[in-house]
């Protein structure tokens, strides 16, 4: 069988492995991407003509016209959990199985909203850039995490393990999530505007859907105190970003971090990164070695199931998988 990556060689370094890519080459005849931008859809079409399974990587769509004029296609497999960009039904009327990988960037996204919290309220990137441009930083008075109170909106996988890391820490600790119940008597769970009015670190890891678009708007920000953080490492469609922008300029808060934005591929905008109150990084929450070998093993697994004629875990449409092998 053949496999096309449709991973750039840039996300094939980063987002891949070379661990991964053999473990792909010795289940199937593997065909790589070699261009620098990200397929679109006819590019796709043209790359994937002769390839049997899909392999692709978080900026690769999957739309729906690329289905039916993929006939030998048999399954898209997503490097990532994230599948909005794929168009389920169309695959599924073709025939066509659709599979997700796991969450494995757990650990690396709860360290890296850490490190946020340490950088918001010590200052040590401010004190950097301006030791970097030969300019002498001034001494700010810092907040400790310990005894203070982090919010954490939506309570996933994410969610619980940076739970587990305030406690440690000595941190009170708030959760909003209407559709958990959380039993852990270390976490208050409380509705959305309190836990917004009473921490110091509210942590946006809620789901990005039409329900949470905007989430984080005008209104909400209106109700964080002062001296209070917002810290985004879920994506960028949960923010209203004029409004943040704005929270930030105004000193309504006193600081944001995010991994995550409205710029492509999820980036942080450029616009609200530049703000001196802002702490940014380029969507590298999960971009560590164990939490990429996590998912791109995975899908190796999922293509050796997929070529046995087996529906993989992860399979997300398996009862209208028609192009078995």
């Amino acid at each position: 069988m053949k496999v096309l990556l449709a991973h750039t060689p840039e996300m094939r370094r980063n987002y891949y492995g070379e661990r991964s890519l053999k473990g792909l080459q010795a289940a199937a005849e593997v065909i790589l991407h070699q261009g620098d931008a990200a397929l679109d859809a006819a590019g796709l079409v043209a790359a994937a003509r002769d390839a049997d399974i899909i392999v692709a990587d978080r900026m690769t769509e999957g739309r729906g016209e690329i289905f039916a004029q993929l006939p030998k296609l048999r399954a898209f497999v997503r490097c990532a959990v994230d599948i909005r960009n794929v168009d389920v039904e169309a695959a599924s009327q073709a025939g066509v199985l659709v599979t997700r990988a796991g969450p494995g960037f757990v650990q690396a996204v709860a360290e890296l909203a850490l490190g946020f919290m340490v950088d918001l309220s010590r200052g040590v990137s401010r004190a950097t850039a301006d030791y970097h441009a030969g300019r002498k930083p001034e001494a700010r008075m810092g907040r400790q995490l310990a005894g203070s109170r982090i919010g954490i909106i939506g309570f996933g996988s994410i969610a619980r393990r940076l739970a587990e890391i305030a406690k440690v820490l000595g941190m009170e600790i708030l959760a909003s999530d209407p559709f958990v119940t959380i039993d852990d008597p270390a976490i208050r769970q409380v509705a959305l505007d309190e836990l917004l009015a009473a921490s110091d670190y509210v942590v946006c890891l809620a789901i990005a859907n039409a329900e949470t678009e905007n989430l984080i708007g005008q209104a909400a920000l209106a109700r964080m105190q002062p001296h209070a953080v917002f810290i985004n490492l879920s994506r960028g469609n949960l923010v209203d970003e004029a409004a943040l922008a704005a929270a930030l300029r105004e000193n309504r808060i006193a600081g944001a971090a995010m991994d995550v934005g409205r710029a492509l591929d999820q980036m942080p905008s450029p616009e609200l990164a530049k703000l001196p109150n802002v702490i940014a990084t380029p969507h590298v929450g999960g971009l560590t070695p164990q939490a990429i070998e996590y998912q791109s093993l995975e899908t190796v697994r999922q293509v050796e199931a997929i070529i046995r004629g087996e529906a993989p875990v992860g399979a997300v449409n398996a009862d209208r998988w028609t192009r078995r092998p």
